[in-house]
């Protein structure tokens, strides 16, 4: 018999997303908070957060349109992963604040990503097993 979803550590793709979602939320909140920013680029991991927070509650009430959250999620991921490689054009700087959560949405949109990218081959081999 076939799991009936895709898991990393015993969670969903979906629980998964909604809590890095939330993750990066309340990081962009916090560290802007801490570091007393007033520039609204520190509340980039916010900006990603949250359509990766409500992309993940979508995804978990709303099954039949699992696939099309999952693949706006999987963007959100990317786009972190693509926010972050700005780290590598500051680190010779050291690390701050700024490059710090840049280094952070590289590493976690990175995997995360791959995650996604695991679940997405997962489920097409699910589905032509079920054709076979």
């Amino acid at each position: 018999m076939t799991e009936q979803s895709y898991t990393v550590a015993g969670q969903s793709i979906p629980t998964i997303t909604t809590g890095y979602g939330a993750f990066l939320a309340l990081w962009g909140i916090i560290i802007s908070q801490i570091s007393g920013s007033d520039s609204m680029t520190s509340y980039a991991p916010t900006f990603a957060g949250i359509p990766l927070l409500i992309t993940g509650i979508l995804a978990t009430r709303i099954p039949e349109k699992r696939k099309l959250w999952m693949h706006i999620a999987a963007t959100f991921g990317l786009i972190c992963v693509i926010g972050g490689t700005r780290f590598f054009m500051v680190m010779g700087d050291g690390i701050n604040y700024a490059s710090g959560s840049m280094l952070m949405l590289f590493i976690t949109g990175l995997i995360y990503t791959y995650f996604c990218v695991q679940s997405f081959i997962w489920a097409r081999k699910q589905r032509e097993a079920a054709e076979a």
